[in-house]
Order: C-alpha cells, then structure tokens, then sequence
C-alpha cells in the first residue's frame, strides 16, 4: 500500500447535492461537507488528501465531451504530485468519463478512481460514505494502473462499465469482464491483467462529431436520415439487435449505410443486449452489415465504444487508422484471443 497523497477532483453530481425545491442541486464546498457528515474514525481513513472543485458543477447529464478532456488535463497537470486520484463524478454518465479517460491517460503508474453516490452525502442513509473510503483504498493501492469505477463494494475498469440501475447502491455492472476487486469485510485483492505500456497522454486536440444511432422495429426513414444522411458526422454506433443484426429488410437503412460508407463515415456495430459480444456474420442479417464496411464493435460496451470514437478522432488520424484501431485492444476494452 502507498500511503501518500491523493487528489480528489469534484465535479458535482448526486455526492455533492443538496436538496432545493426543484429537486437536488451539486454545491461547491465539498471538503466541508466531508468535515460535517463523516465520523472522526471514517475521516482519518481518507487520509493525506488535497480536493480540487470545478468552476461550475455539473450534473452528469449535462457533462460534454470537452469535460472529458478537461479532466484529463487536471490528472495531468498534477500526475506527478500525487499517488493516485478519485474523481467525485454524478452516476449517470460516469461510465462514459471513465472510458474517455482510459484513452487519454494510458499506461498510468498510479489509479485514476471515479466514484459518486446513489444517495447524496448530505443525506441519512448515504452510500457516499462507503463508496468514498472504498474509492480511497483502491487510489492508495500501488497495484492499480488504470481508470476505475469504484461503486457499490465493486471495482471495475472504466471502459468496461456501464450503469446498469437507476437507483440501486450496487448501480454499475461490468457485463463483459471481471470485476477488478470487491471491497468486503476484506477487500479482495486487484485483478488487473492490463498489459503494461508506455506512459501516453494524448488528449483530443478537437472536437468530434460522432452519434449513435439505435435501431428499433419500424425506426422511421426521417430518424436514419437524421444520423446518416446528416454531412457533419464523422463516426457513428449503430445499436442493433442480438449479436450485431439490423433490419436488413429495411432497404432505406442499408442504403443509407452503404451512402455514410461511400463518404467515409465509420459505423461501428454495437449490441443493444446488457452482455456479450457483437459477431457481424452469426445471423446473415449481420453479415450484411459486413459488407457495408461496419466495424464490429466486438464486446465493447456502447460506452467505450463512443468514447473511443471520439478520442480517435479527435487526435486527427486519418480513417483507415481509425478503423483499424478500434478494431484492437488500446485500454483493455476488448476481450481478445489471447486475453
């Protein structure tokens, strides 16, 4: 165990809330809120720590793309005078800030950790408490060389995360890998088989335009249009049935795949199901999404597969390397052979 300072960087969310007649509202003054609300016993087990606050708090919902990278940049700027970091983050779109950050900070030496809560700290019966000290375990473990989600006694990659419940304690699952830890009576030990690679910063150095796009029976012409006929758009993840099967019946969406392709558009498959991965080529109506040049999304969640879109992007790469890249394993959000 590292015993030496952690950073905590508050962005807002459920954790920091208060409640106020339009419903809960994140306010500044979260290292206050910790002097008030913990014991003097859960206090002492935070241990040496500096807590930094965004400018303007945000709910998660309303976090950007540009806030992944904002983020990013704070770890960095800091990296070196810390032992490891927890991000206090709103859980609705916790999982997407994990996986952008796993892109941008690869081959970390220390745990960049995100936690929230379910029930605001302020409030009786908060898991803010538990899921603070567990977070603060896993930031301290020497161990640990990549972006987390510490929640609800779990630990589990960021770019295997998703949530998975509007309001149970236990409200993230990772349905495609192995939790990394479990924090018990005794915290298991990490189980992390991340292969080591270079210390890598690489922020975005612009903007993305990348949608998604998910397929239901009788998804309207004008819906497809909107995502796929639309000229500023540069990737997009398709959601689709099953193992990877859309509508191949549905001529007006094959035609619109087959024109985003002509342009140069990347479309990358993902499954709308919680678990498993998606195999273009299983049914003959995911085959055809093959030969439109879609990009199997493999066992990437929806998250990860997004988020690594725009990271890709955003570094300026020509298309044919995107494409291959996220066909490969860049942060241990795919499962492949040899895993």
């Amino acid at each position: 165990m590292n015993n030496d300072k952690i950073l905590f960087i508050y962005t807002g969310g459920t954790i920091g809330s208060w409640p106020t007649p339009q419903g809960y509202v994140p306010k500044h003054g979260f290292d206050a809120l910790i002097d008030q609300q913990l014991g003097d016993a859960a206090h002492e087990a935070l241990g040496n720590y500096d807590l930094v606050e965004l400018d303007e708090l945000l709910d998660s919902s309303n976090i950007q793309p540009n806030d992944w990278t904002r983020l990013a940049e704070m770890v960095v700027r800091r990296y070196e005078d810390y032992s490891g970091f927890v991000i206090l983050h709103g859980t609705d779109t916790m999982a997407y800030s994990a996986s952008a950050l796993s892109f941008m900070l690869r081959g970390l030496t220390k745990p960049v950790i995100l936690t929230g809560a379910q029930i605001p700290l302020s409030q009786p019966r908060t898991d803010a408490v538990r899921n603070l000290l567990d977070a603060v375990h896993y930031a301290r473990h020497s161990a640990l060389h990549e972006v987390a989600i510490c929640f609800g006694g779990r630990l589990i990659r960021g770019n295997r995360a998703t949530k998975a419940h509007t309001s149970a304690l236990q409200a993230f699952d990772s349905p495609n890998f192995p939790l990394l830890s479990e924090a018990g009576i005794q915290p298991l030990p990490v189980s992390s088989n991340l292969p080591e690679q270079p210390l890598r910063f690489m922020l975005p150095s612009k903007p993305s335009r990348v949608a998604q796009l998910a397929l239901y029976p009788g998804i309207i012409d004008e819906q497809i249009d909107a995502v796929l006929n639309n000229p500023d758009i540069a990737a997009v993840v398709l959601q689709t049935f099953g193992a990877g099967n859309p509508p191949d019946r549905n001529q007006h969406l094959m035609n619109r795949l087959a024109e985003a392709n002509q342009r140069g558009v990347i479309v990358v498959n993902s499954t709308l199901c919680h678990g498993g991965p998606v195999v273009q080529g299983t049914y003959a109506t995911g085959a055809r999404l093959k030969a439109l040049n879609v990009i199997s999304g493999q066992d990437m969640t929806l998250e990860a597969a997004f988020c690594k879109l725009h990271y890709l992007l955003g570094r300026n790469l020509p298309t044919q390397e995107v494409r291959e890249l996220m066909g490969q394993s860049l942060a241990g959000e795919i499962t492949l052979a040899e895993d």
